[in-house]
């Protein structure tokens, strides 16, 4: 519903729609509701993934609520608290079998890389004169604080260090491979720098939500991508 409705639709609640939540941070992207626009579908796709990524590869716990990796709708109801019916139960018969298998695929990711759960907060430290953390322009260089203050600023990236330098519940030392990941929120195509050698001397696509990068593709430092509209794309560096 986050991708496909831009107003509640509670009148079923019996409420004269009054109930729930009117200020709905979301977009529908051309139509309110179902739609048999193929550019449409597309983009919603798309901005589902976009979503599941930049959750699951967040610091903390990750909070889902229960469907939304199957695709579940409550038709833009956003209170459906009294509704006992098909507005609030899943319908496992029309289970989106592809977006379940991308999220399993994310979830899988974050599991293997302890990089993405962390158990302490970045804190900008040098780790072998590498930041444990970094975010950068789509050109390539470390952003200062005046980027932050760029109000139409729609892309971003960061760097996230494998040298973790934290001990696991055992006291062993946690390694993990190098991360960087390329956030295109803008409707257009970005010809993205990626981060000198000092980070990493080669990084491998792991994930791209636009389908421009293929799983496995190399790119050497400083090469160019180019990101499509409404894209995340998750490179890995391996530890050396």
């Amino acid at each position: 519903d986050l991708v496909s409705y831009e107003r509640k639709h509670n009148d079923a609640n019996g409420e004269d729609g009054n109930d729930g939540e009117s200020h709905n941070r979301s977009s529908h992207y051309g139509v309110e509701g179902p739609t048999d626009d193929p550019e449409i579908n597309e983009v919603r796709q798309r901005q589902r993934r976009n979503i599941i990524t930049t959750l699951l590869l967040s610091q903390g716990v990750p909070m889902l609520l229960g469907g939304d990796e199957l695709g579940r709708t409550q038709h833009g109801n956003n209170n459906a608290y009294c509704q006992d019916n098909d507005v609030s139960w899943f319908d496992w018969e029309h289970t989106d079998v592809e977006f379940l298998a991308f999220c399993r695929e994310v979830v899988q990711l974050r599991r293997a890389h302890p990089v993405f759960r962390q158990r302490r907060w970045f804190q900008g430290r040098k780790i072998r004169d590498v930041a444990d953390m970094a975010w950068y322009r789509y050109d390539g260089v470390e952003m200062s604080d005046d980027d932050w203050n760029e109000g139409h600023a729609a892309s971003v990236g960061v760097f996230m260090n494998g040298d973790l330098a934290i001990p696991d519940p055992y006291g062993e030392m946690v390694v993990d491979d190098s991360f960087f990941l390329v956030f295109n929120a803008s409707e257009t195509e970005l010809e993205w720098t990626l981060p000198e050698a000092r980070l990493a001397k080669q990084w491998i696509v792991e994930l791209d939500t636009g389908g421009s990068a293929a799983t496995g593709d190399e790119w050497q430092p400083g090469a160019v991508l180019s990101v499509p509209s409404r894209t995340v794309v998750v490179l890995r560096a391996p530890h050396p």
